[in-house]
């Protein structure tokens, strides 16, 4: 996280205040949209439903 200039707090934020989501191109994940320091993110996310988690693939800033 910190090569990409945020934290934990700052992906909790971005994730609660998601804009859109879809599905990834690998079966099985989702593409959160969303914003950080003013620009837009996608942050990619699978979950584990058997044990009720969000596992954050990666974070990055779109256009990069």
């Amino acid at each position: 996280m910190e090569d990409r200039s945020f934290n934990e707090v700052d992906l909790r934020t971005m994730l609660e205040h998601a804009r859109a989501y879809r599905t990834d191109i690998v079966d099985g994940r989702w593409v959160i949209e969303t914003r950080h320091n003013r620009g837009p993110w996608e942050i990619i996310v699978e979950p584990e439903i058997d044990i009720e988690i969000l596992v954050v693939i990666t974070a990055y800033p779109v256009g990069e």
